[in-house]
C-alpha cells in the first residue's frame, strides 16, 4: 500500500486554504499555531488571552491568504500578522502607554551568566511595564529596526530607542537582584 502525503506543497496547501479548504487551513494552523502562541504569549501575559488574540490572527491569515506574494518566508509572513494582532490588542485595552522620553542611553550589551531558566526569563520580561515590554520584544526578539517600530506604534524613534533602553536598565536590575538572593548577598 502506497501513501501519499497530501498537501506536501507549502504553495498548494496555501493556495488551497485560500479557496476555504478546512482541511488545508487545519494542516497550517496545526503546524505553526504552537510558535505563534509563543510569540503571542511574549506580548500577552495571560495564556488565555494570547490564545484568544492568536485565534483572531489566524483568522486574519485565512482572510488574507490570497494577498500572500511567496515573496519571503510564509511563517515569517504569519508572524507580522501575530505580532500586528497583539499590538492592535494591546492598544484597544489601552495597556500600553509610551512616555515621549528622547533621551536614551546607548548600553553596551551584558554577557550575563545566570542559571535562569526560560520561564524565569519569561517572567523577567513580564514583569516589565507593557510599553518596555512590547518595545524589548519587537526589537530584540522580532528584530526589528527602531524606525520600523516608530512607524508601527506612531512613536518617535528616540521614544524607542529610550523605551528599550529602560526595558534593559529594568531587566539588568532584576537579574542582579536574583543573582545577589541566590549568592545570599541580599
Amino acid at each position: 500500500m502506497k501513501v501519499i502525503a497530501l498537501h506536501s506543497d507549502e504553495k498548494e496547501l496555501i493556495r488551497q486554504a485560500a479557496e476555504n479548504n478546512r482541511h488545508a487551513q487545519h494542516s497550517i494552523y496545526s503546524k505553526h499555531a504552537p510558535k505563534m502562541l509563543g510569540i503571542c504569549r511574549q506580548y500577552i501575559k495571560d495564556l488565555h488571552l494570547a490564545e484568544d488574540v492568536m485565534i483572531t490572527a489566524f483568522m486574519k491569515v485565512f482572510t488574507g491568504l490570497k494577498n500572500f506574494e511567496h515573496k519571503g518566508s510564509f511563517e515569517g509572513w504569519i508572524r507580522r500578522i501575530m505580532v500586528n494582532e497583539c499590538i492592535s490588542y494591546l492598544r484597544a485595552q489601552k495597556k500600553v502607554g509610551f512616555l515621549e522620553d528622547e533621551y536614551y542611553v546607548e548600553d553596551t550589551h551584558n554577557n550575563i551568566e545566570s542559571n535562569l531558566s526560560v520561564d524565569d526569563i519569561q517572567s523577567l520580561i513580564d514583569s516589565l511595564p507593557e510599553g518596555y515590554k512590547m518595545i524589548f520584544n519587537l526589537y530584540c526578539i522580532e528584530g526589528y529596526k527602531h524606525q520600523e517600530i516608530a512607524q508601527m506604534l506612531g512613536i518617535s524613534e528616540g521614544t524607542s530607542k529610550s523605551q528599550l533602553s529602560h526595558a534593559r536598565k529594568m531587566l539588568q536590575e532584576q537579574i542582579n537582584k536574583q543573582k545577589n538572593y541566590v549568592n545570599g548577598t541580599e
